[in-house]
């Protein structure tokens, strides 16, 4: 049997563990049967990041797609959401979880087809199914707990973080925001193989995500070669921000970092942060030198009295969106430099 008829029975599958069952509704079956306005379904539809079938008689939707719709519209109808949240809850959702699945369908589809076709008979298909069936259901669950497991965990340390606060969920507060990005990571992109890409990646990312937890810093997101992190305080954003550069400034297979760190409210909707205390750690970051931190006004006036940091005053900047930028280089104290290498 060719290798591609193997793969359609083995995606085949997984589609069927995964979806909640063999798709048997068109559109109009999910309208009827939900009681939403077709033009809602679409609009939530497509929000949430799924293709809309061009052929409305398409038997395309399952019993769980039927459930979700009526999960989301139902949090509307209950007043647990406004209606003109609606949307963007779902679109918040869907890229979210988008991403989380990038490397995720890698894990699973590799192990399950690896399983399932491993020593079978290709003209077994059968065999094939079943095996792809029971390697499924072996892996998908324990994936799905651990993401449960997860989720609940973070969402009782944010509800915790907020709970002296609450609001909307497009709320101001006041924090620290900073960028940390690689040096020269365009050039490497032409240089590395792809598996070599992978790999300073994944360390870039895990060392960076070590280091801002350990801080009580939170990650805010992973664009390529550049992260975001936000904190509570300036020193602990300080901090984070000069371990980060100390960790990368140790590994010789690493680029250089640079870092840019602002203080002020910023405007946090749906995960992600905005206004222009995020922009200006973004200037300051891309002018930054590599191995440096760099700080806005506000931020070092709030570390001013700190004896662990010392506060260099650099030349204003003229950068897009910002007349002039008066940056602040950070750098450890040398008596808490030398105090800390004693103790290591």
């Amino acid at each position: 049997m060719p290798e591609d008829q193997i793969h359609s029975v083995v995606q085949a599958e997984i589609d069927k563990n995964l979806l909640g069952g063999t798709p048997k509704y068109t559109r109009e079956d999910i309208v009827e049967k939900s009681g939403i306005a077709p033009e809602r379904v679409v609009r939530l539809w497509i929000a949430m990041g799924f293709p809309v079938h061009t052929d409305p008689d398409a038997v395309v939707y399952t019993d769980a797609d039927l459930d979700a719709l009526r999960m989301i519209t139902g949090l509307t109808e209950q007043n647990v959401i406004r209606p003109d949240m609606e949307v963007a809850i779902a679109r918040t959702l869907g890229q979210t979880m988008s991403r989380l699945t990038e490397w995720q369908v890698g894990v699973v589809n590799s192990h399950i087809h690896d399983r399932a076709t491993e020593g079978a008979d290709p003209a077994d298909l059968d065999a094939i199914r079943r095996d792809a069936r029971e390697v499924a259901a072996q892996t998908v669950p324990t994936l799905e707990a651990l993401q449960s497991y997860t989720w609940r965990r973070h969402l009782a340390a944010t509800a915790g973080r907020s709970i002296a606060d609450p609001g909307d969920e497009a709320t101001s507060r006041t924090l620290a925001v900073g960028f940390a990005d690689m040096v020269g990571y365009t050039s490497l992109t032409r240089r590395l193989a792809i598996e070599e890409l992978t790999e300073l990646l994944e360390e870039f990312e895990s060392v960076a995500s070590d280091i801002i937890a350990r801080g009580r810093g939170s990650v805010i997101k992973n664009v390529g070669d550049e992260v975001m992190f936000s904190a509570q305080t300036p020193e602990d954003a300080a901090h984070i921000g000069l371990d980060l550069q100390d960790a990368f400034a140790a590994k010789e297979d690493m680029p250089e970092l640079r870092v840019g760190i602002a203080w002020g409210p910023v405007l946090a909707r749906y995960g992600d942060l905005y206004g222009s205390v995020v922009n200006m750690a973004a200037r300051l970051t891309s002018s930054a030198h590599p191995g440096s931190v760099l700080l806005d006004t506000t931020m070092t006036e709030a570390l001013r009295d700190d004896s662990e940091f010392y506060l260099k005053s650099l030349r204003s900047l003229r950068v897009r969106g910002f007349h002039k930028l008066k940056p602040h280089a950070l750098r450890r104290n040398k008596r808490d430099q030398q105090s800390r290498s004693k103790d290591e």
